[in-house]
């Protein structure tokens, strides 16, 4: 019998594919204080992971831990260099999500550009057409996005740009031009040449030491005033206050901003006041119909993992 912890509860589709599965047992825990993660997780074979952080303090006591199955695809909120030494492996749910945050950068590039948020402001205070002339809205037709990451979502993303007729122009040093032109898009290795090109910027990147930062200020100050920055990839990735002052002093038209560089964001973080910041809790995989593929996706690691018929592409090397 393989005990599993289930650290937050997701949805129950995934709990009940769990339940058909008679050599496994399972205990949900919510509350995820680092003290009750100590005292709960020694006793469980595997565990799943959505938000909570599962680092050295607390894996240390966890002798029985062969895998942790994240609710998700990045891992960011585990302690890589422990699970490595320790021979402790982690899935992610690679191929769950990526329709839901493609069409979440679409929702948030088509918001912004054609000021979806001023004119609905405009009707409900009787602006119905005075508030038009003062809106600036943009097309997405012939213009260029630049993809920052070409996997599995950005590989959907390309999709629904060419269905825009956009120019798409993707920044990947780990996928070749042939992949990427087959695909509809062409492969571009100067970054600042791209950014300093680009009508749109979409990022999908992991957060590593190599892209804490990645935009700052530099670089966001050679965009075009009209460029749109996109990012549901990671916080971090983006400096916010360098990100704020460009958006004040007029260097770039908007951004949309899924994930933060702290999360829940504090709330004395200047860009929740930024009118020209569009803004969503981490939420773009919060679709009915992705959040139970994920929860099933989830569980299914776990059970593949202990019947030794795990698929390679989630696992995290």
């Amino acid at each position: 019998m393989y005990k599993i912890a289930i650290i937050e509860e997701f949805h129950e589709s995934g709990l009940e594919l769990l339940k058909k599965h008679s050599n496994f047992e399972f205990e949900i825990i919510n509350d995820t204080s680092e003290e009750n993660l100590i005292k709960k997780l020694p006793k469980f074979d595997g565990c799943t992971l959505r938000v909570s952080k599962l680092y050295s303090n607390v894996l240390k006591h966890c002798k029985k831990l062969k895998v942790i199955s994240r609710h998700g695809v990045g891992y960011d909120n585990v302690d890589l260099e422990y699970i490595k030494k320790n021979n402790i492996t982690l899935l992610i749910t690679a191929t769950t999500n990526a329709l839901a945050v493609a069409e979440h950068v679409m929702y948030m590039i088509l918001s912004i550009s054609k000021g979806i948020t001023s004119h609905d402001h405009s009707v409900r205070t009787g602006l119905f057409k005075e508030g038009v002339k003062d809106i600036q809205t943009l097309e997405l037709f012939n213009k260029e996005i630049l993809i920052l990451g070409f996997g599995r979502i950005g590989k959907e993303l390309i999709k629904r740009c060419q269905g825009f007729s956009m120019k798409i122009n993707v920044f990947d040093p780990y996928v070749n031009s042939e992949t990427i032109k087959s695909l509809g898009g062409k492969k571009i290795t100067d970054l600042d040449k791209g950014l300093a090109s680009a009508d749109y910027v979409s990022l999908h990147i992991p957060l590593s030491e190599k892209t804490k930062n990645l935009l700052n200020y530099k670089k966001l100050k050679t965009m075009k005033k009209t460029a749109i920055l996109i990012n549901t990839s990671r916080g971090g990735v983006i400096n916010e206050m360098d990100l704020n002052k460009a958006l004040n002093e007029r260097l770039i038209f908007g951004a949309g901003l899924d994930v933060f560089e702290k999360e829940p964001v504090n709330l004395n973080n200047p860009l929740l006041k930024n009118k020209k910041i569009l803004l969503s809790p981490h939420s773009a995989t919060f679709t009915d119909e992705c959040k139970i593929r994920m929860a099933k996706q989830t569980v299914q690691n776990i059970i593949d993992f202990f019947e030794k018929k795990i698929d390679k592409s989630m696992v995290v090397k």
